[in-house]
């Protein structure tokens, strides 16, 4: 088994400047989360972006499905933003025999409560088992592209 991860920035990454009282985007903390998983599975990091969820543009999305298009792999996880998830989602959609997963984090993988770690191992059992296609995983639950929305005001995900 072999799965490309695509990292994209978002909360999942982001970094508690304390003087500042803001969040940036920082290095992917994916390849921390995945030794510490100690997993039994090849796979390679792709960094396409750093960015906030709510900077990607659709030149983006198109650069994130180019990229999958012309890449031979087969499975993919992408740690992407929260707040443009299912539309990232939804741009990906239609590349045939590619299993997708996006997933994120409410709370960035650097604190020590964060949901990154859960989410990245939800998506990875789900990458292994899905059809082709484009999902997400989020909130303890694999859902469809088209079918998910981010409940900002309960802070979870569900199906639409």
């Amino acid at each position: 088994m072999f799965i490309r991860f695509v990292t994209t920035g978002g909360t999942i990454d982001k970094i508690y400047f304390d003087a500042m009282s803001q969040f940036e985007v920082g290095e992917s903390q994916l390849r921390h989360i995945l030794s510490e998983g100690l997993v039994g599975f090849d796979y390679d990091v792709v960094s396409l972006f750093q960015k906030d969820s709510l900077d990607l543009t659709d030149d983006d999305r198109a650069s994130i499905r180019q990229f999958i298009e012309q890449d031979d792999a087969g499975y993919y996880v992408i740690t992407h933003g929260t707040d443009t998830m299912p539309e990232t989602a939804n741009a990906l959609a239609g590349l045939p025999g590619k299993r997708i997963v996006l997933t994120g984090a409410l709370s960035p993988a650097r604190f020590r409560t964060t949901d990154a770690v859960f989410n990245v191992g939800m998506a990875v059992a789900a990458v292994q088992v899905v059809e082709p296609g484009v999902y997400i995983a989020m909130s303890g639950q694999i859902f469809a592209a088209g079918a998910v929305r981010k409940n900002r005001d309960a802070n979870r995900f569900e199906a639409t």
